[in-house]
């Protein structure tokens, strides 16, 4: 039986180059998917993600049809299949009874079975961390296959026309046993009782042009204009408020947008966007009326009517980021 480092043992260690992972999990997270496929990625060769075709994890959500999938995780897997076009695919469980079921099957290029897992946990971040006490044991995964294939006759792919209408594709946080119960309120109706920091933009008063929303400003350096990432101040750090270094974990806007991202540098002083540090940049240029690739000035930040940012912890996955002004 597996209870300790799991993330390890069944989602990293059993990868071999050309391998196919097929999952059947209650529930799951957009930002599990990210920081696997990163985790897989950094552990391959570094030619893995331009040739495409070294890995892919083909997921079924299973309690999809009783409790949905939420508007972020829903976009989340959208966009990650996408991106990782052919490495990736996502479809939920839209018929009969809903699947609960955790199972993990790897399997080499060749159709040969390279590792089977079953347990309790499901492919979230909470699931595969050591804040909660799951266990798996390892099987033969022509079994959790054939599961894998029974399941899968049941379910629609994540980018189907028709999704929307066989799902209920709900707002607000994730809602599964752990988190929030089917029948509780929208958390993000009423965020004034969360957890909260608010994060300045600013170094003793002045924006820096060389980091923070200008961290890509630098051309000796050839970056993209847009890289940007928010600083963590120390108070903030010290602390649990956001994920240990390298988790992913997704931020709700203000504007109903999504940001899969993730704490990094030392200390875990920086929260970037992981696929693509400029989207954070753009995010903001995009709020502040800025053009693409240009430089944000303290002007900027004052016309639009603030220089912080409010962050609200909905869970350990799930934070809700306030830019909004009063106007």
């Amino acid at each position: 039986m597996l209870t300790d480092n799991l993330f390890d043992e069944i989602l990293l260690n059993p990868f071999e180059r050309q391998s196919t992972l097929y999952i059947v999990s209650g529930y799951a997270s957009a930002t599990m998917v990210s920081r696997h496929f990163k985790s897989l990625i950094g552990r391959s060769r570094r030619d893995l993600f331009i040739r495409r075709q070294d890995v892919r994890v083909e997921l079924i959500v299973g309690m999809a049809s009783r409790d949905g999938i939420s508007k972020h995780d829903h976009e989340g897997f959208q966009d990650l299949t996408r991106a990782y076009n052919g490495m990736f695919e996502c479809r939920y469980v839209v018929r009969g009874a809903p699947v609960h079921a955790k199972t993990f099957a790897w399997f080499r290029s060749d159709g040969s079975p390279a590792a089977g897992f079953t347990g309790s946990a499901n492919y979230t971040q909470s699931g595969f961390s050591a804040s909660r006490r799951e266990a798996m044991i390892e099987h033969g995964a022509e079994a959790s296959l054939n599961y894998f294939g029974l399941v899968k006759q049941d379910t629609v792919d994540c980018l189907d026309s028709t999704v929307s209408g066989r799902v209920n594709i709900y707002a607000g946080a994730r809602r599964d046993e752990n988190v929030i119960a089917e029948d509780s309120p929208n958390v993000l109706d009423n965020v004034g009782h969360l957890p909260h920091v608010t994060i300045s933009f600013l170094s003793n008063g002045e924006l820096p042009q060389r980091s923070g929303l200008n961290w890509g400003q630098r051309p000796e350096h050839r970056r993209d204009p847009n890289q940007a990432y928010i600083r963590v101040p120390s108070r903030i750090y010290n602390t649990d408020f956001f994920p240990p270094r390298g988790e992913h974990f997704t931020i709700i806007t203000d504007d109903d947008k999504s940001l899969i991202c993730r704490c990094l540098q030392d200390r875990s002083k920086a929260i970037h966007t992981p696929d693509d540090n400029s989207l954070m940049g753009l995010y903001f240029r995009n709020r502040l009326g800025v053009n693409s690739g240009a430089s944000v000035v303290l002007e900027d930040l004052e016309r639009y009517g603030r220089t912080n940012v409010d962050f609200y912890k909905i869970d350990d996955e799930t934070f809700f980021m306030d830019f909004s002004t009063s106007e």
